[in-house]
């Protein structure tokens, strides 16, 4: 995918609200901000800004997340995976190119360290990162009224990582009818039933066993979380696909889109999962590797003499 090429001209910083030492950070993004682009609009988001409290040599304008969208052309997202997640979802109907910088461990997605931030973050800047797409779902929980033959929505969230229905706080197994495309798929019994992105592929899904899926590609998995049946297995579908499961026994589960909204089901509720309109656009640093990151969070094995250099029969676009 080609690189951006004009210069940001209204910058937007979010961080994770009550974060304790924001400020030092924030004024380490706000300084590069300022001697890359130093004709630039900078705002900061509101709640960022409260916890942060003042920071040095400083004043950004300060909004709220809604009135940034209506105006901003890049957001910086200081925090973790999880922050980036939360802010995403909120700016992906405004097609505005998200950055995320971490504080500590790599993540998947905040793939900036925020010691880097002198030395990758001004090419961003500039128009120079890598942009990525990354896809998201919309869910919706269906309940009957009482006495009534009419369904209607109880619930509804996006989720860039995943859907995922557990059992909650009951002690036994749920039972749960699953269709694709209104075609049957299986009935089945486990702890639960991870729906799960390409994104969020690498999230809990993860730990379930699931298949790691490349963030380019079109679909999404079905991750069961600890099945009765040994032969219930991940399943990959194709993308564009709806997913409907039905609570057949399991009242009391609960229903977790991102790990960040959060309901409680009932036996006979629909639970419709199908592909989101609205993109999230990604920025990545120039020499963003996507396997780099996998060797480095996966621990996978490596050889030092290969690292880095591109395959001399497909060298890769970014080389």
């Amino acid at each position: 995918m080609p690189a951006m090429k004009a210069a940001f001209s209204h910058i937007a910083v979010f961080g994770r609200p009550n974060t304790e030492g924001l400020a030092t950070p924030l004024s380490a993004i706000l300084n590069t901000i300022a001697k890359t682009l130093p004709k630039a609009r900078v705002s900061l988001e509101a709640q960022t800004a409260a916890s942060a409290g003042p920071i040095a040599g400083h004043k950004p304008e300060l909004a709220d997340l809604p009135t940034l969208a209506q105006s901003t052309d890049l957001a910086i997202v200081l925090g973790g995976d999880g922050t980036l997640l939360g802010v995403a979802r909120q700016l992906a109907p405004f097609n505005i190119p998200i950055i995320g910088i971490n504080q500590g461990r790599l993540g998947f997605m905040t793939d900036l360290d925020i010691a880097q931030i002198d030395s990758q973050l001004p090419a961003v800047l500039m128009g120079q990162g890598v942009p990525e797409e990354r896809s998201m779902l919309d869910v919706a929980v269906m309940r009957k009224a009482a006495n009534s033959s009419d369904w209607s929505a109880v619930f509804q969230a996006t989720a860039l990582n995943d859907a995922v229905i557990s059992r909650g706080a009951i002690s036994r197994m749920v039972e749960l009818d699953v269709f694709v495309d209104g075609h049957y798929m299986q009935t089945l019994r486990a702890d639960g039933l991870i729906v799960a992105t390409p994104t969020g592929s690498t999230a809990y899904a993860l730990s379930a066993f699931g298949s790691v899926l490349h963030p380019r590609l079109h679909g999404i998995t079905l991750v069961p979380v600890a099945p009765q049946a040994l032969s219930s297995r991940p399943i990959v579908l194709p993308w564009p696909v709806q997913v409907t499961v039905m609570v057949n026994d399991g009242a009391g589960t609960e229903l977790h889109c991102d790990m960040q909204a959060l309901t409680s089901l009932q036996d006979g509720d629909r639970i419709v999962i199908h592909p989101s309109a609205h993109l999230v656009r990604l920025l990545h640093p120039k020499d963003y590797d996507y396997f780099s990151t996998l060797r480095r969070k996966l621990h996978w094995s490596a050889n030092p003499v290969l690292v880095g250099r591109p395959d001399p029969l497909f060298p890769s676009e970014n080389a």
